[in-house]
């Protein structure tokens, strides 16, 4: 795990732990007491006061109780890591609430307005209450806990506790999203990623209550889900990756598992195959999907456009099929409702045989329940099945014809999924490019050049594509390419700290965003990311310490 910032980032959790120690010796907590770094939430909730009075402290005495439906998984999902970094028993139990507890309800009218996702949250020496109408709102509160206590909480050992325990400030939280899609893509087709390296990006992503992981599991490079009707995808399919790195498949239990591990989480999985383009790992492996019957070679380049399915009448029978199988076995393993079947630069498929596959791509995936997502290309379709999701690529200043194309999406009922190249692809360099280990040779600059932290939280989702309406937006996507990219520490380096700020857009009011705020937060966020050794980079402009 890389650690050349690791001196910074805990000499800004020195002072967070500094500013709780003083907080709880003063039995009280107020804004000048606590500062930023310890009052932080990201995203930042609806609303979020801090009260003059005296703080809650987790002891050796505190317990979880839960009440209602899902209460005591949650409870127990916290409780886990909560237990290794403070070697404190937190059992998870029923029945009346101390002062020494944690209290979390499911229950109704809980939550602001009855939204899903959203939840109360109360601190102060009487105790914490997190109160929500569902599991996953009271998930979401759970993940601001964690950020309101010191960064420990998120270490793996229970070596060294905070001098004056575990303090969280006294507090009142009334929060909801946004957006109910609010995600991030993994590209493991250019590079694989095992398995736990996945559960590691779902671990980093929920502390932000992002609720989707896309993964991108076929391009080019690399065919990366077990499909048994056609054995050869991850055979031949998965041989090979980006620049020659190998390469690698999730057999159905792995995907079951990441799938099972995300919902705990209260993540919902979506995904990708990528046709009719991105597809020489298939073809690859099924001379029969060509149109002149010859497998091409295994490709491990990074250029894109130059594959496409056949959709002569000549392979109709094998295309068909090939559709069908793969999308009836990816929604079958996939309890969520959504499949992404791709549809972008597909470069090399005449105009007519690109409406005709798409009519067929998405039809296969709507018969098998599931609602279809694809890129934004796919709405030169006037045949989309209803309620297909658009998502958008663009840039924040649409080019070409991107903005029509996704407006088709809304024309034929479906919605739009923002994910605005020059401000959310989170491959793209950094404005500094830093060398190093993990810098310099990662990531890509096409996007109109490096992306700043600005950059990644200024933008305003009703602005990018004229015409749509708030309600015509499902939510927003943070998604990571990785032609560049080939370990989770280098996923991370490019991902943190401007995930935190794609996570404010989609969840957070559209009120004036307060930028000082933000970057504060950000610096008490980083706290938190070193104990859990997250990697990431410092950048300019964050109150970073030296």
């Amino acid at each position: 795990m890389h650690r050349r910032t690791a001196r910074l980032r805990r000499a800004v959790a020195l002072i967070a732990t500094a500013a709780v120690v003083a907080a709880a010796a003063s039995a009280c907590t107020s804004p000048d007491q606590n500062g930023a770094a310890v009052t932080g939430i990201i995203p930042a909730p609806a609303q979020f006061t801090l009260d003059d009075a005296p703080a809650f402290v987790l002891s050796a005495e505190s317990r979880l109780v839960a009440t209602g439906d899902g209460a005591a998984a949650v409870a127990e999902t916290f409780a886990a890591p909560a237990r290794a970094a403070t070697g404190f028993a937190l059992p998870v139990v029923d029945g009346e609430a101390a002062a020494s507890d944690i209290e979390l309800v499911v229950a109704e009218r809980e939550a602001p307005g009855a939204e899903p996702e959203g939840y109360t949250l109360e601190s102060g020496e009487l105790g914490v209450r997190i109160g929500a109408d569902t599991a996953a709102g009271l998930f979401r509160g759970t993940q601001s806990l964690r950020q309101l206590l010191p960064a420990d909480i998120e270490r793996a050992d229970a070596s060294s506790p905070p001098a004056l325990g575990w303090a969280v400030p006294a507090a009142s939280v009334a929060d909801a999203p946004r957006f109910a899609y609010r995600g991030s893509m993994l590209d493991v087709a250019r590079h694989f990623f095992p398995v736990e390296d996945v559960l590691s990006f779902i671990d980093a992503i929920a502390l932000l209550k992002l609720n989707v992981l896309h993964l991108h599991l076929t391009d080019d490079q690399g065919w990366r889900i077990e499909i048994d009707s056609w054995p050869e995808l991850t055979g031949t399919g998965a041989a090979t990756s980006a620049g020659g790195d190998g390469g690698g498949f999730y057999t159905k239990a792995d995907y079951r598992r990441i799938v099972e591990y995300a919902a705990e989480r209260f993540i919902t999985v979506v995904p990708e195959i990528d046709l009719p383009g991105h597809t020489n790992a298939a073809l690859s492996a099924y001379p029969e999907l060509n149109c002149d019957g010859v497998a091409p070679a295994p490709y491990e380049g990074t250029e894109v456009g130059f594959s496409s399915l056949c959709a002569s009448p000549e392979r109709a029978e094998a295309t068909d099929r090939f559709l069908t199988d793969v999308t009836r076995e990816l929604a079958e393993m996939t309890p969520g409702p959504w499949l992404h079947l791709g549809g972008d630069e597909s470069l090399a498929t005449s105009r007519d045989d690109y409406l005709d596959l798409v009519r067929r791509i998405t039809h296969a995936g709507a018969a098998t329940g599931k609602t279809v997502i694809g890129w934004h290309e796919m709405g030169a379709s006037a045949q989309l099945p209803p309620g297909t999701i658009g998502q958008y690529w663009s840039f924040v200043e649409p080019e070409d014809d991107a903005a029509s194309l996704t407006r088709s999406f809304v024309e034929q009922g479906g919605a739009v999924i923002l994910s605005p190249a020059d401000v959310a692809y989170l491959d793209m360099k950094y404005v500094d490019d830093p060398q190093g280990p993990l810098g310099g040779r990662l990531g890509l600059d096409w996007a109109k050049g490096p992306t700043t932290l600005d950059e990644a939280y200024a933008w305003e989702p009703t602005t990018i594509v004229p015409g749509l309406a708030e309600a015509d937006i499902l939510g927003i996507e943070a998604p990571i390419w990785t032609e560049t990219i080939g370990s989770l520490s280098e996923v991370e380096f490019m991902l943190f700290p401007r995930i935190a700020a794609i996570a404010e857009v989609a969840w957070s009011p559209r009120s004036p965003r307060d930028r000082e705020s933000f970057f504060t937060r950000v610096a008490w966020l980083g706290t938190h990311l070193d104990a859990l050794g997250v990697t990431y980079y410092p950048v300019r402009g964050v109150p970073w310490v030296e």
